[in-house]
Order: C-alpha cells, then structure tokens, then sequence
C-alpha cells in the first residue's frame, strides 16, 4: 500500500551497533520511505544513503554536547510529522534498550502520529559477540543482566550491586566513567580474578579491545587509552574469545604449513 504523506506517522528505527550492514531490511525499507530521518552520534552514516530524497537532521550527542535536547526532539518529531508525513527516528542499536525510543513514540502518538517500531540488533549483544563473548555459555553461564552504569542522576545503578553478587554475565553499557566504582563492587564479593572485556567503538573499523581481569582492567583501560563509547563485560565468558583465538591461530599455522608442503 502506497504510504499517504499527508498522514503524520513516526518510525523508530533501531540502527545496530555501529556495522551498517547490522541493520534490519525492515529498517532499510523504512528508510527508504521517509521524508526526515533524525539521526543520532552513535548511527552509521552510511544508512543515511538509503534515504536520499529525506531530510536528514543530526539530533545527537557528542562529548556531552547535545545538538537539542529530549524535549526539542519530541518537538521536532510531531511539527515535522504535521508538517512532512513520515518521520524516522534513526537510532544506535535498539531503541528499547536504553535508546528513549519508547518515551518518543509515546510522546508522538499523544500528538497525532501514527508510531511504528522497528527492532535494531542491540549493542549489549553484538559488540561482545564480534569480540567472540557469548554472553550465555552451557556450564559457564546461564543468565546474563544488561545493566546502565549511569543513571539519569548520574549515578551508578543499584542494579551493577545486585549483579556483582551473581553467577551471571553482566554487561554494563555507558559505565567508563564508573569503572572504579564497579570494580570495587566486584571485588566486594570477592570476584578479583573474574574476566573482564571492554569494547569501544564496537563493530566498526574503530573497534578496540582490553582483556583482563576485575583486579586488572582499571591499568589496562589506562594503558591501551580505552575511553566511551565502550561496553563492559564482566563474567567467565570471556575466557571463550581466547579459547577460540587460540584454536583460529592453530588452524592458520597448520593451513599456511599444508601450503608451503
């Protein structure tokens, strides 16, 4: 069916984690459908090339700085959704997690658009998993929490406590600025050797990796320069990604040893 213009209608569209080919073809056609995408930091902008004849605004964050606020965007939502028909709210990873894309839709619909979700492949997921980090592995891990590191008062959640105190894998998204804190919490429960990974830029030609344990990875963080966007990993599912390096290193030396025969 052929989409009316003149109907004010939101779409928030999950990005993926950073690999533009991450995204869904719902997504894509959703793109390719609009008449403004809004576009956050954290979104590739090679997804941008599906929607050419949109116009394409940057409401997003960087280093703290916001190009408008939660408030503005909501206001820029519904005024273009009246004013152009057919919004797309593009945003990194899943907007349900952590994204404010329910807060978004709730607010359009209040106004008059007709809202529409599309799930993206969330970051807490794939970023460890390009790193080879199940987050649930049989005889290793059974659960896995996802956890923000910093709330909206800008404080560490009560929730990295709780988890600190389980056998599951904890991911944390947005906690660099709280790693000491978190470290600390683990080792409360006396989880000083337990794994850790933290991933920044996950996905992308950006991507860079520190491995270590809770009792190491503040000097590792220090060392290799790791700063946000990053994700935490914390659980024995970690030792995976050296099970399988190790084993890829293996089949490469015996590959290049069969060739040279």
């Amino acid at each position: 069916m052929k989409w009316n213009h003149k109907v004010p209608k939101l779409t928030v569209v999950g990005a993926g984690p950073g690999d533009a080919d991450l995204i869904t073809l719902k997504g894509i056609k959703a793109l390719q459908s609009a008449d403004v995408v809004l576009y956050d930091a954290l979104v590739n902008k090679e997804l941008l090339d599906h929607a050419p004849h949109a116009e394409q605004i940057f409401v997003g964050k960087r280093k703290g700085c916001y190009t408008y606020g939660q408030d503005q965007i909501n206001e820029l939502i519904v005024a273009r959704g009246h004013s152009h028909g057919h919004v797309v709210r593009l945003k990194g990873g899943d907007p349900f997690v952590f994204g404010r894309g329910a807060e978004e839709m709730e607010y359009a619909a209040l106004h008059g658009l007709i809202t529409e979700f599309v799930p993206g492949i969330s970051s807490s997921l794939a970023v460890p998993g390009y790193q080879n980090v199940p987050l649930t592995k049989r005889g290793s891990s059974e659960s896995f929490w996802v956890i923000t590191g910093t709330t909206k008062d800008h404080k560490i959640s009560g929730d990295v406590e709780l988890a600190a105190k389980s056998t599951a894998t904890v991911v944390i998204l947005m906690g660099m600025g709280k790693l000491a804190e978190i470290v600390k919490l683990f080792k409360q429960e006396g989880k000083h050797e337990l794994p850790v990974a933290i991933i920044q830029n996950g996905t992308t030609p950006e991507e860079k990796v520190g491995v270590g344990t809770v009792n190491t990875i503040e000097t590792i963080v220090k060392d290799q320069n790791l700063a946000n966007p990053a994700i935490i990993v914390l659980g024995s599912v970690v030792n995976h990604r050296e099970q399988i390096l190790s084993l890829q290193e293996k089949i490469n030396i015996e590959s290049s040893f069969v060739a040279a025969s």
